[in-house]
């Protein structure tokens, strides 16, 4: 069983905000509540051959749109449920960084598997979020077998059971995760969520940050 700590995840709860705040201005400058656009969600989604042209901080900006109201329902519920759990385990910093790799990670995955198709969406670094509760759970527990690797092979079958879904970014996401979390135990040799988060830790997480974009670079070229 998992165990986690009181701390209050701010950090999720400011997301999840950041996120609801720019689906309503894409509503408001696109065409109703099930059908954002507009200015900003064209100049935020992740598209390849615009990343390509020097639009790099769409590997970013894309996690935080989304194409309909039940879309971003879904990933905000997501975002509470395991975000708020991993947070206050990690801590704000750890939880933090967890999430940026797992966005850029989940971008370079869905660039590799369809650079020429429009994504948006926040579902690559929730998965991101899932890989670190299995890392965590490994931790705890020594096993890799429980409640966290059973909520990814579900998530996993669902995404591909449903048309139009981003495995690429899943897929891309759930690897940033576990490795960003690994990378914040010093690769096994501290506790993830109190070891010293030194310059192995943050060299790692930079190496991870530059990999992704390297990746999504080779992608669109």
């Amino acid at each position: 069983m998992l165990s986690f700590t009181a701390r209050d995840a701010v950090v999720t709860r400011i997301l999840i905000a950041a996120n609801i705040v720019v689906y309503l201005i894409t509503v408001a400058q696109g065409n109703g509540i099930n059908n954002p656009g507009g200015s900003l969600f064209n100049r935020w989604a992740l598209f390849g051959p615009l990343v390509e042209n020097g639009d790099w901080w769409r590997l970013g900006t894309s996690a935080f749109l989304h194409a309909s109201l039940l879309h971003i329902g879904f990933n905000m519920l997501a975002l509470f449920w395991f975000g708020e759990a991993v947070e206050r385990y990690l801590g704000h910093l750890r939880f933090a960084l967890v999430y940026i790799v797992s966005g850029l990670a989940g971008s370079a995955g869905a660039l590799l598997a369809a650079p020429h198709s429009v994504t948006v969406g926040a579902s690559g670094a929730i998965f991101g979020i899932l890989g670190s509760m299995l890392i965590i759970q490994w931790q705890q527990t020594g096993t890799l077998a429980g409640p966290a690797l059973t909520l990814i092979l579900i998530n996993l079958a669902f995404t591909f059971a449903v048309p139009n879904i981003s495995y690429g970014g899943h897929i891309g996401g759930l690897a940033g995760g576990i490795l960003a979390t690994l990378a914040l135990s010093g690769f096994g040799r501290g506790h993830v969520a109190y070891g010293r988060l030194g310059a192995l830790e943050l060299g790692s997480i930079l190496a991870l940050c530059v990999g992704s974009v390297l990746i999504a670079w080779l992608a669109v070229r």
